[in-house]
């Protein structure tokens, strides 16, 4: 132990040094001494600590060290009312869900004031210290620390959705509340590939999600708040059956599950990877249903879905393609969603069949229209720069832009109020009825 104390603090070179000559004495010399043979062992064997530092796997952790609730090396340890030690992320999560016992006593708490333990952080400290161990960093993000029994819990209701419908729909029930308010349950969802099949085996079963309405609403839900968690939203769209449920669930869910659905396929969206892989799975199509439909808690969700998707330049056909404009349009002209809609129609007028589209179904007068009327600088931003590449795409419709600046001067007004892009956007139009000023025919 004195010869391992002796070497402790060195530096690589010098103790790579001193084994060369450890060794060479020991190799030249039939009559080496066994403290050499030790000294070389040590110094070896600190040379392998400097490349591969103590870890606490390393060592028996002091059952006083562990978190009763964690079971790990306690990195804050704090005093509780009751007098128990706990790691400070670990019981003011315990405290943040509502409960107002002990862990370990179930003694209902007096106060909920958490007390510094100096004296074990000293402890563990020193023991970390002398093992050569770098002591943890605390938790920062107390929402998602993960404890065992979070892993119990979860494992608990997966095993459940195996069993008979009355259990499944229990555990659903409680996986989609647990998901909704624990982030460390949806952390823990992630780190493991065996989660995501367990979770919709019961979607899996022929007709399962048309007798149990309120099954499917739970797990696709459940879908929803696990793709929240950045972690997972990469893993979800790469798994095939989640995509395709999510489908299955805009066509056949009740309404709130259509809802859910599109939400989840709009969190899903963020990444742009993941857009690429929705796009291509058909679900723009049935998102653009669930818009047609009317339904006021749906709509919205499937309109941050589609615009999201519509970021990507290859899903603009297919949106195209699967009848947007008119969709879009239909919903303008009953006056819902303006704002949400006009956003998408600005990202598909970058598409020819777009402009084509809108030309006859006759957008122009509702987008002048738009302009004239509403309050929002967004909206009038977007019916502008539609009808700017509109009107460079398509001089037929210089005429009725010609005929309401002539009689309203819309498009000077935007020109002198109007944000910045919508200005620029307004002039360039402006600029475009000057340099024809003769133009009164349609053809």
């Amino acid at each position: 132990m004195a010869k391992r104390e002796r070497v402790r603090g060195v530096s690589a070179s010098e103790l790579k040094e001193r084994l060369r000559e450890l060794v060479k004495a020991i190799v030249d010399s039939d009559d080496y001494t066994v403290e050499a043979a030790d000294e070389a062992i040590a110094t070896l064997s600190a040379l392998k600590h400097l490349k591969s530092p103590n870890s606490l796997d390393d060592f028996r952790l002091p059952p006083e060290f562990r978190c009763p609730i964690s079971t790990q090396l306690m990195t804050d340890p704090v005093i509780l009312s009751t007098g128990q030690t706990y790691d400070r992320p670990f019981i003011q999560r315990w405290l943040n869900e509502g409960h107002r016992t002990c862990p370990q006593t179930q003694q209902v708490l007096s106060h909920s004031i958490l007390t510094p333990n100096y004296l074990v952080r000293d402890m563990i400290v020193q023991w970390c210290r002398d093992r050569g161990i770098e002591l943890p960093k605390p938790v920062k993000d107390i929402d998602e620390v993960v404890t065992n029994a979070d892993r119990n819990h979860l494992n608990s209701l997966l095993r459940k959705l195996s069993l008979s419908v009355s259990d499944q729909k229990q555990a659903a029930k409680e996986l989609r509340l647990l998901t909704k308010r624990m982030p460390s349950i949806r952390v823990l969802a992630g780190e493991s590939s065996d989660v995501i099949p367990q979770l919709l085996s019961p979607l899996s079963s022929p007709g399962t999600a048309s007798t149990d309405p309120d099954l499917h609403e739970d797990l696709i839900t459940t879908v929803l708040n696990l793709s929240i968690h950045d972690d997972n939203k990469k893993a979800f769209a790469e798994d095939p059956a989640v995509i395709s449920l999510l489908i299955d669930a805009l066509k056949s869910g009740t309404i709130q599950t259509r809802s859910n659905a599109a939400a989840a396929i709009f969190t899903l969206s963020a990444l742009d990877s993941n857009k690429h892989i929705i796009g291509k799975s058909g679900a723009i199509k049935h998102l653009l249903e669930l818009l047609d439909d009317g339904q006021p808690l749906a709509m919205k969700d499937a309109a941050s879905a589609i615009f999201n998707l519509c970021l990507a330049h290859e899903n603009k056909g297919r949106t195209v393609r699967d009848g947007a404009v008119r969709v879009i349009l239909n919903k303008m002209m009953e006056h819902i969603l303006v704002d949400e809609l006009l956003a998408i129609l600005a990202l598909l007028s970058s598409h020819p069949k777009a402009i084509e589209e809108m030309g006859d179904l006759d957008a122009v007068p509702l987008l002048l229209g738009i302009i004239k009327e509403s309050t929002s600088e967004r909206s009038k931003e977007n019916c502008v720069a539609i009808l700017y590449t509109i009107c460079f795409s398509d001089r037929t419709k210089l005429k009725e832009i010609r005929e309401e600046e002539k009689n309203n001067g819309t498009l000077s007004k935007l020109a002198q109020c109007g944000t910045s892009r919508a200005k620029r956007k307004a002039n360039g139009i402006l600029e475009r009825l000057n340099r024809s000023p003769s133009l009164t025919h349609t053809a």
